[in-house]
């Protein structure tokens, strides 16, 4: 599997039987349509996350359970990790074995507190499971309510933005190899011609990272204004804290409210005035020149010294002490 092959598409349960799933998705260029119905399951697990309990559903022949078992694990500890808890008391889990090599297509619901479908190819190496992020993408997703179709974008650049970053501070991946990432693919979320702000350009890239874009925006500026001592994590935990899960339907605004009450600023709810119905570009080069970022042709990091918000980038990737 490709490391950074694009997020997978969340979509939403609101169908009244539990026999079959209809969602849809909406893409700026048509519908994608798709169903799921109940698996054949072959067997459960039940594992601990921080305290809540991960029912696994194997359908189809795995080569190894144990090495799928702990590649949950690790998505889980990723997700504790970012928010102190595991975002939901319980989660279904059901992992479909099919395919080629790599973790594909995993679509996330709120169905019963909470339920997400995967698939693992045929001959996936532990390696590859080690360097995938598709499971942590998901799992974040039921760590915030469910918006309005014009308000995807929060709900999946939430998702792209602290995946890298739970990822980093569960020591999974190295702070360089995140860096070097982000700084290579968050320039797809900028405003191209004709964008109408995030909540009306509705195409991949807005909504993937354009979203992520908000987020390391509000990230920096929360951290400047409370001298480095709160940032989105205190804001996303916030929002957690006050009930704010994937089962429930927020207005994004009353989101927002959630979390600058916890850091003491405005900056979500000023931040999302600003870009929802205006193009509103972030100069992303000074940005990376303020947090001491130099991105090399080869795609190695270089970490500036004495740069204004080195601090700053510093703690974004520090673990946070649970309170």
């Amino acid at each position: 599997m490709q490391r950074h092959q694009w997020p997978s598409v969340r979509l939403f349960f609101r169908a009244s039987s539990l026999a079959l799933l209809s969602l849809c998705a909406g893409f700026a260029s048509g519908h994608l349509l798709a169903t799921y119905a109940e698996p054949s399951v072959s067997n459960e697990v039940t594992l601990n996350a921080c305290g809540s309990t991960i029912a696994v559903q194997f359908v189809g022949d795995a080569e190894s359970r144990d090495d799928l078992l702990g590649w949950i694990n690790r998505a889980a500890t990723a997700v504790c990790t970012y928010y102190g808890t595991f975002p939901v008391p319980h989660l279904t889990l059901v992992v479909h074995t099919r395919g080629g090599p790599g973790v594909h297509h995993g679509v996330t619901y709120p169905r019963n507190g909470g339920f997400i479908t995967i698939s693992v190819g045929f001959q996936t190496t532990v390696s590859q499971l080690n360097e995938d992020w598709m499971l942590t993408h998901e799992m974040i997703h039921l760590a915030f309510p469910s918006m309005a179709e014009e308000h995807h974008w929060i709900e999946e650049g939430i998702s792209v933005y602290v995946q890298p970053v739970a990822r980093a501070q569960a020591g999974q991946l190295s702070t360089a190899q995140m860096w070097s990432d982000v700084m290579r693919d968050l320039p797809q979320g900028e405003p191209g011609e004709d964008d109408r702000g995030l909540d009306r350009t509705h195409t991949w890239a807005r909504t993937y990272w354009g979203g992520a874009l908000f987020c390391l925006a509000a990230d920096v500026q929360i951290r400047e204004r409370t001298n480095n001592r709160r940032g989105l994590q205190d804001a996303l935990r916030g929002i957690l804290q006050a009930g704010g899960t994937i089962t429930r339907d927020w207005d994004i605004e009353r989101a927002l409210v959630a979390g600058d009450k916890t850091t003491g600023t405005t900056v979500l709810v000023d931040l999302y005035r600003e870009m929802r119905d205006k193009p509103a570009p972030v100069d992303l080069p000074a940005l990376w020149a303020k947090l001491g970022l130099r991105r090399n042709d080869d795609g190695s990091i270089e970490f500036l010294r004495g740069a204004p918000l080195a601090d700053v980038r510093e703690a974004i990737t520090r673990p946070m002490l649970t309170k």
